[in-house]
């Protein structure tokens, strides 16, 4: 069914109430690989109740409620998880994250882009509790076959990579079962789980969420780049440039710039292949 773009931009926001605590946050930086080695006083801010901080790209799971996976099903949208991808995500903090918060959520459909053989659908996510706004997400979703409806093509966003050398350079191994850690933060998406559905989707096994890579490459970011601060994290954002598999290793080059982080993330064991390109951590 095709894709109602002004239906879809003209429905009512969804809003919500979500709520999260120390086990939602540790759950989450699990899934990201956190706590290797297991009492290194680095990792145990990520694991450990009584000194733990929160990662900015909770953000995309808070509350266990999948914004990406509500705002498919707004009106106007009826489309096959099959052909679902996701092309990009971004956040803006307005202030850190605390441990344990409930806040009110919502959401809505921002834009929807013809790019000709695909439609991209711009899902927009505010939440704010009793002090204020916490951050603001925008999920770029990515649906094979459905453009050609007419629509606007959309802004053509990226971020120039420096010519010189990385100023560093990380990689970040994936554990074979790391995808299916990190579904249980609230992605159910049976593409990075169940091997036959992977296959209907055109890959050869289950690949690693994009929002893992996303979260796992803004911990290596802010472990080594920022001196391990999450709160100097002021916005991120990335394009998902391909897909990687668990088992397989990330690396992570970070180009240092005043107020940015400029970051390029490859499959090591593919020949370097791209897996996050335009990616950029602002930060104060």
């Amino acid at each position: 069914m095709p894709i109602d773009a002004a239906k879809a931009l003209a429905a009512d926001p969804r809003h919500g109430d979500i709520g999260w605590d120390h086990k939602d946050i540790q759950l989450y930086h699990l899934g990201l690989g956190a706590g290797l080695p297991a009492t290194d006083p680095d990792e145990l801010r990520y694991t450990l109740e009584s000194k733990l901080h929160v990662l900015p790209s909770f953000a995309t799971v808070a509350g266990a409620g999948m914004a990406m996976m509500g705002g498919l099903a707004a009106p106007g949208i009826e489309v096959d998880l099959a052909a679902v991808l996701h092309g990009g995500q971004s956040i803006e903090l307005h202030r850190p994250i605390p441990v344990k918060g409930r806040a009110n959520s919502t959401a809505k459909v921002a834009a929807v882009y013809d790019k000709g053989k695909a439609a991209v659908i711009v899902l927009r996510t505010e939440v704010a509790d009793a002090d204020g706004p916490l951050w603001t997400s925008d999920a770029q979703i990515f649906v094979r076959g459905e453009g050609g409806f007419g629509g606007e093509r959309g802004p053509s966003v990226t971020s120039q990579q420096p010519e010189r050398a990385p100023d560093r350079v990380e990689e970040r191994r994936i554990r074979e079962e790391q995808a299916l850690l990190y579904r249980l933060s609230g992605d159910w998406n049976p593409l990075h789980a169940d091997p036959e559905f992977a296959k209907l989707a055109g890959f050869d096994r289950p690949i690693l969420h994009g929002l893992c890579t996303y979260g796992m490459t803004l911990k290596a970011v802010v472990d080594t780049a920022l001196g391990g601060d999450v709160s100097r994290v002021r916005a991120y954002r990335t394009r998902f440039a391909g897909i990687v598999f668990p088992g397989e290793t990330l690396r992570i080059r970070m180009w240092q710039e005043p107020g940015r982080v400029l970051v390029s993330v490859t499959a090591v064991e593919r020949d370097d292949a791209p897996v996050l390109a335009d990616t950029v951590v602002e930060h104060a």
